[in-house]
């Protein structure tokens, strides 16, 4: 079943979004359109549309709607929130997992603080974000300069309740210890807005109250004051200087590039913060029908429509037409207007350039690691005379601490990389605890009863343990007629768990002697990879899971404490023991703890039977 090229010639030649579907009515592509009956027809023209991965996209559609818009505007909208609606296989989809390392102000506090947060998509709405930082070692680095010219305070909300007396810091001149009411609230308040300012790029307006602050406090014969507020002066103007000789571009900058061989593409994004280049950050797409112009327009709107905060300007490696639509609609709602441009002259065309340099760089790096993996994969195939070549490796553990919460886990490793989207977690409903062998038949029959169903089944999945694991998975196998999956067992030197290299032995089906590799061998090496990284997610899983119960085993009979105020006691306090040993006032400034609640908790983990 094919697309029936005859309905092009009734499709409108306005501005407008179109979206192709295969025969299950699953959308492969969302395109945007000045003319879509001209544009669409491209595709199937024989000579229309040259890009290597058109093909493989046109011979899955069957059907294609069209969607008239009145603007632009409206086509980029529109064709961006159809993306990440349908997550079209042949589109770029930026994932949503990954995490953002920033500085945090959280101003909704009594006694505001700067910290370093990772956070996930955008950032919660408690306070002032200032990054994303693109290494840990950059935000540490300014957060160290922040807490040596602002005293504020650095010790945690249970930390500064519980004091009765200064800490070492306010001996340092590094906090004015507001904990023990050593200033005022207007004192720390000028202290947090001159943090702001500097973290805000304006570092001129923090030096003038600063040398008007060191002028009074000589005026008033301070001296030691005037000389503390000096050295932090001069602090600020070295780290200015060496912003100016780092900072040729002279404000927040964000440079793209892309660099592509068919549908692979690397997006590498280099950003600059206060004046220095605080690294890069590349992202990988496969099997991408978009051209550049397309790809870069739904970077900038999926990715810095999840920003806390914009640069002053993007760059881009190419023209883009739609530059003022874009700047206008991730402008939306900001404090700052972005500008997007894409120089063709000066330092900034240098700047853009460079971007596709280490999109480049990138991109040849990923293939040569993936060609040591197809590689190793190969070598496995034969080794361990496997019927089917391992892309797509699945690994089960199992674990049971102390015979209570007995759970299992599977990892997934594609092309010899982690795939953690299809990690999986299983708690054991029918097996009796203790039964290693019971519990690894149940959850094997559950997951492949279920991807037998879905056609998604591995190529070959590794148990962890013996001649007995390894039947098991045979036995699941035959019950549920599977004969496309190649299995082996992993049995690991003297029951280690650790990371460093061991000898192994690999079980094989109706092979009476295990498989032993060399210690350095690449296999073996990959295997062990594997096999840690289920053990560290099922342990992981484990205890998460123990610690959860008992945790609410306990909190569950305190009368009046129900689910949200248990979350936000362990929110807030992070552990039972915290709570145990919180006092009444502490208790109290948990969010949804009544002064009526604390009471009750204070009283409940004061008897002795808890």
């Amino acid at each position: 079943m094919t697309f029936d090229v005859s309905k092009i010639k009734g499709f409108p030649r306005s501005p407008g979004v179109y979206v192709m579907k295969d025969s299950r009515g699953t959308v492969l592509y969302v395109g945007k359109a000045n003319n879509l009956r001209d544009r669409v027809s491209q595709y199937f023209a024989p000579s229309g549309d040259t890009r290597p991965m058109i093909p493989h996209l046109v011979a899955k559609v069957v059907e294609v709607e069209t969607i008239v818009v009145s603007s632009e505007k409206e086509a980029l909208l529109l064709e961006n929130n159809l993306i990440k609606k349908y997550k079209p296989r042949y589109n770029v989809l930026l994932k949503d997992d990954k995490t953002f390392i920033a500085l945090k102000v959280n101003t909704k506090h009594e006694w505001p603080m700067v910290s370093i947060v990772r956070y996930r998509g955008k950032p919660k709405a408690d306070g002032v974000y200032f990054g994303p930082y693109t290494s840990a070692y950059a935000a540490r680095e300014t957060l160290d300069l922040l807490q040596r010219l602002f005293p504020l305070r650095e010790c945690s909300d249970q930390e500064i309740v519980r004091r009765s007396r200064p800490c070492i810091l306010y001996d340092m001149k590094r906090c004015i210890a507001p904990c023990v009411g050593k200033c005022t609230r207007d004192e720390y308040d000028w202290h947090l807005k001159r943090l702001l300012k500097f973290l805000k790029g304006q570092s001129q307006d923090v030096l003038k109250d600063m040398e008007a602050e060191m002028e009074k406090a000589s005026d008033a014969l301070e001296y030691e004051k005037a000389s503390e507020i000096l050295k932090k002066i001069q602090s600020i103007r070295r780290t200015i200087e060496k912003q100016h000789v780092d900072k040729p571009l002279g404000v927040d900058t964000d440079a793209l590039g892309i660099f592509r061989e068919g549908g692979e593409v690397v997006l590498a994004k280099m950003t600059y913060r206060m004046g220095t280049l605080t690294g890069v950050k590349h992202y990988h797409f496969s099997d991408v029908v978009q051209d550049d112009r397309s790809l870069l327009t739904s970077f900038l709107l999926q990715h810095y429509t999840s920003e806390s905060q914009l640069p002053h300007e993007i760059l881009l490696p190419i023209p883009n037409p739609d530059k003022e639509e874009l700047s206008e609609l991730l402008s939306t709602d900001r404090l700052r207007k972005v500008a997007v441009l894409a120089p063709h002259r000066g330092h900034k065309k240098s700047v853009a350039e460079m971007a596709i340099s280490n999109a480049k760089a990138a991109f040849h790096r990923e293939k040569d690691e993936d060609a040591i993996l197809e590689k190793t994969l190969l070598e496995m195939q034969e080794k361990l005379k496997l019927n089917h070549y391992p892309r797509k490796i699945d690994c089960i553990d199992n674990s049971n601490l102390s015979a209570s919460e007995p759970v299992s886990a599977v990892v997934v490793f594609t092309d010899g990389k982690k795939d953690t989207q299809h990690y999986r977690k299983y708690k054991i409903k029918a097996a009796k605890p203790g039964d290693d062998y019971g519990a690894m038949y149940e959850v094997l029959t559950r997951r492949y009863s279920k991807m037998k169903e879905e056609n998604s089944l591995p190529d070959l999945l590794i148990v962890d343990g013996g001649k007995g694991q390894l039947n098991v998975a045979l036995r699941v196998f035959k019950d549920l007629n599977i004969i496309s999956i190649d299995v082996i067992s992993l049995v690991k030197e003297k029951g280690r768990h650790d990371k460093g290299q061991t000898a192994e032995k690999v079980f094989l089906p109706e092979v009476k002697d295990p498989i032993s590799f060399g210690r350095t061998s690449s296999v073996l090496f990959l295997l062990q990879k594997i096999r840690d990284e289920a053990h560290r997610f099922v342990i992981t899983f484990q205890r998460t899971s123990r610690s959860k119960k008992r945790l609410s085993s306990v909190l569950d009979n305190i009368p009046g404490i129900g689910d949200a105020k248990r979350k936000s006691l362990l929110k807030t306090l992070g552990s039972l023991k915290r709570i145990k040993e919180a006092s009444i006032e502490e208790l109290q400034i948990v969010p949804k703890i009544s002064k009526k609640d604390a009471g009750v908790i204070y009283e409940f983990f004061k008897r002795k039977d808890h």
